[in-house]
């Protein structure tokens, strides 16, 4: 699919890349880092952080253009805990399709450039320590054919496409999965608000809550283990 995604602006000044095949964009238009601010980082890592008393690990399900993971770094420049970042990703997008985008963050943060361009390149597979605050493990593949470690994540950042895109992704086998990897007390933060997805995490065990969402979006999801 990596000839015919297009690279779009969106509300905040941020770029996102657009996927005529699927009608999809990576981001919100309202806002790509308005929406990975609020979503992932306010509604996730910033709670697990306020709780942490040792490194905060983080799953995400997505990497996509790399954006939640660059943020994720810029946060743990001045964060209490240092951060251990797992990111999967089925369909990797070259370097070159993704230098092209610029965050909001960036234009105020000269190093972030850089880290972005060392956040595609890094190896897959293994830990990488882009800082002495952030450790990056990329994983390749399918989430549902990987072996997560049990109990292991305070927070998993769930970014996949939406349900009616990638169907595949919003079952309750792999809400399950997650389930088993989040440690007691983590959370499970996500762009979507739809009762087929709300109900499927509360099968799976999950305690679920509706928050307020980022702008353009009343509300996402945020759910608990308990």
């Amino acid at each position: 699919m990596h000839p015919n995604v297009q690279l779009r602006p969106t509300a905040d000044g941020s770029g996102t890349l657009y996927v005529p095949a699927l009608d999809e964009h990576y981001h919100s238009t309202h806002g790509a880092v308005q929406e990975a601010r609020h979503v992932y980082l306010g509604a996730g890592l910033e709670p697990a952080l306020g709780a942490a008393t040792g490194p905060v690990r983080v799953l995400e399900v997505g990497f996509g253009t790399g954006l939640n993971a660059l943020l994720t770094l810029e946060r743990s420049r001045t964060a209490p805990a240092p951060i251990r970042y797992d990111t999967v990703e089925k369909h990797p997008l070259p370097w070159e399709l993704v230098r092209g985008l610029a965050t909001a963050a960036e234009l105020q943060e000269p190093p972030l450039p850089a880290f972005r361009q060392q956040l595609h390149e890094s190896v897959w597979e293994q830990p990488v320590a882009l800082t002495a605050a952030f450790t990056l493990r990329k994983l390749a593949g399918e989430l549902q054919n990987l072996t997560l470690e049990p109990e292991a994540y305070q927070v998993i950042y769930f970014d996949a496409f939406a349900p009616d895109k990638q169907p595949d992704m919003w079952t309750e086998a792999v809400f399950g999965q997650l389930y088993e990897a989040a440690a007691p007390g983590g959370c499970l933060v996500s762009y979507c608000a739809k009762g087929s997805f709300k109900r499927s995490l509360r099968a799976t065990g999950w305690q679920v809550e509706a928050i307020p969402g980022p702008p353009g979006k009343r509300e996402m999801t945020r759910a608990w283990k308990r």
